[in-house]
């Protein structure tokens, strides 16, 4: 695969897509590029796939932040001039990969950071079983203590995925002085031993944790992997975390769990339309604590991902393109 190479006036176009914070032209090394590109950046989401056509139809080279804006074919047919495309990470569901690769469109990756996932997962899961948002609420209002909260010590944490991020909870989750237990499809009990967790049944799981958190990768055949049977096999002291993709639980079926008490609270930091809409009924549900799917927004992986675009572009600028996703390559855990 080769790279573009902008001289003189014909500089390559680049637009950087969906950068809330405004901090992709400080954080990413585009000076390294001189004159041979023109960044631009998007600070707000653009809707609906007519007007995304026509503000990317101009740029040869797109970044695009994690899944925060969806490529699929229909998008991509109407993107003429695109050369490369970036995504933070390696993975990203939302990118139509058989359809760049159709259109001999390179596709670039960065490295990942899961530690920061890991923390915002520990954060909704202490800030849920705590109740520190009504608390904090109560305070500010001129209230007092209100609520008891559930302790982590002596309880039982249950993973659904056993990957790369559900691996690393299982150190925390026996710092605190928790039982750990874990399903996926394919998770072999030796593999559970060697994380440390037990492998035990999905009806199991959902029936002994006091915390369910969810670390599965999203696929067709695993949307609604969390749906009314799971939810109704929990006690109603316990408590569901989703940090990993809105999807992954059935959103109707959380609902309802939610406002008739049958669990104890959610934290959840993804959902099935995103940004979430004002008037969503998660907005308003009880016993929640829900984030703006934040759990990779941090410093330090912003800095790495970041830096690694800009490299990205300017080896595919000389012609020599890093960090390739390749269509046909498995998808990692």
């Amino acid at each position: 695969m080769t790279g573009v190479t902008g001289s003189g006036d014909a500089r390559t176009k680049v637009a950087v897509l969906d950068d809330f914070q405004d901090v992709a032209r400080t954080m990413g090394p585009w000076s390294r590029l001189g004159d041979r590109a023109d960044v631009t950046a998007f600070t707000v989401t653009i809707a609906g796939e007519d007007a995304l056509a026509a503000a990317l139809e101009p740029f040869e080279v797109i970044v695009a932040m994690r899944e925060r804006t969806a490529f699929p074919r229909s998008l991509l047919q109407r993107l003429p001039n695109l050369r490369l495309l970036v995504t933070t990470g390696m993975v990203n569901a939302a990118v139509d990969l058989d359809a760049l690769r159709d259109r001999g469109v390179t596709v670039c990756g960065t490295g990942g950071s899961p530690a920061s996932t890991l923390e915002l997962t520990w954060a909704l899961l202490l800030a849920v079983s705590r109740h520190l948002c009504e608390e904090d609420r109560s305070v500010r209002e001129g209230g007092w203590q209100h609520t008891i909260g559930s302790e982590l010590a002596g309880r039982t944490l249950g993973l659904v995925g056993l990957g790369r991020i559900g691996s690393l909870m299982v150190p925390i989750a026996r710092a605190f002085g928790m039982d750990v237990i874990a399903w996926s499809q394919h998770l072999s009990a030796a593999d559970a031993r060697a994380a440390g967790a037990e492998r035990v049944g999905k009806d199991e799981l959902f029936a002994r944790a006091d915390f369910t958190s969810i670390h599965y990768k999203l696929s067709e055949r695993s949307v609604g992997i969390v749906g009314a049977a799971e939810l109704g096999r929990m006690k109603r002291t316990a408590f569901l975390v989703n940090t990993s993709r809105g999807p992954l639980v059935d959103l109707d079926a959380l609902l309802a769990a939610l406002r008739e008490g049958r669990i104890a609270g959610a934290g959840l930091d993804v959902y099935d339309e995103e940004p979430l809409p004002p008037d969503h009924p998660l907005r308003s549900a009880p016993r929640t604590v829900l984030s703006p799917h934040i759990g990779y927004v941090a410093t330090g992986a912003y800095e790495r991902w970041w830096h690694e675009v800009g490299e990205d572009v300017e080896a595919f600028l000389g012609g020599d393109p890093i960090r390739v996703i390749d269509a046909d390559a498995p998808v990692p855990r």
